[in-house]
């Protein structure tokens, strides 16, 4: 009797396991009145938000630049803005200089971007790995807004799948820490 309960016990987590990349996901993308990419990831995450932007979903787009960044000696806000120069879609889309260096940091700076809109629905566009975390977060933290996410996909960094391999397996297991310190530490800070 006691080997059938630790066998049910063990299906049951893994079972749990098997799922627990999926439920850090979320992907609602909602019409709203500006799109703000979260710092980090400088590819997809843009290329994700011009895709919503041009589907109509916002009429603004506030790419998140870290302002202490430098690559090869150049600011990344500075890149940032020469990337939105050259974009022909350049007078929807503003950087937004991030001084922190996480998603808990940058919500400040973010709110600060958006009331110089004036916006009341935005967007996130992140990792697909960090929606639920950054979802929360900025919903905790800019209660005055209406918050909702698109995930920006990048298979090479991360996949559902997670135990076929190791770079989603550290994706998942680090988002997993990221999301428990947010729930029982950071949540609870003034």
């Amino acid at each position: 009797m006691r080997f059938l309960r630790l066998l049910l016990i063990l299906a049951i987590l893994i079972a749990l396991a098997s799922q627990a990349a999926r439920f850090l996901v979320l992907d609602h993308p909602e019409k709203s009145d500006a799109i703000i990419v979260l710092a980090g990831e400088t590819n997809v995450r843009p290329a994700r938000a011009l895709e919503l932007l041009q589907q109509g979903i916002a009429p603004r787009v506030f790419l998140d630049a870290e302002t202490r960044d430098l690559i090869y000696d150049q600011r990344l806000t500075d890149i940032a803005q020469r990337y939105v120069s050259n974009l022909g879609e350049g007078n929807e889309i503003s950087v937004c200089a991030i001084v922190g260096f996480s998603t808990h940091a940058e919500v400040d700076d973010v709110g600060r971007c958006l009331q110089s809109l004036g916006a009341h629905r935005v967007l996130i566009v992140t990792s697909d790995y960090h929606t639920r975390r950054a979802l929360t977060i900025f919903r905790h933290h800019l209660p005055q807004y209406q918050f909702n996410v698109a995930a920006a996909r990048d298979p090479s960094r991360f996949g559902t799948a997670w135990w076929t391999n190791r770079e989603w397996a550290k994706a998942t297991l680090d988002e997993w820490l990221k999301l428990l310190w947010w729930e029982v530490v950071d949540r609870w800070r003034g």
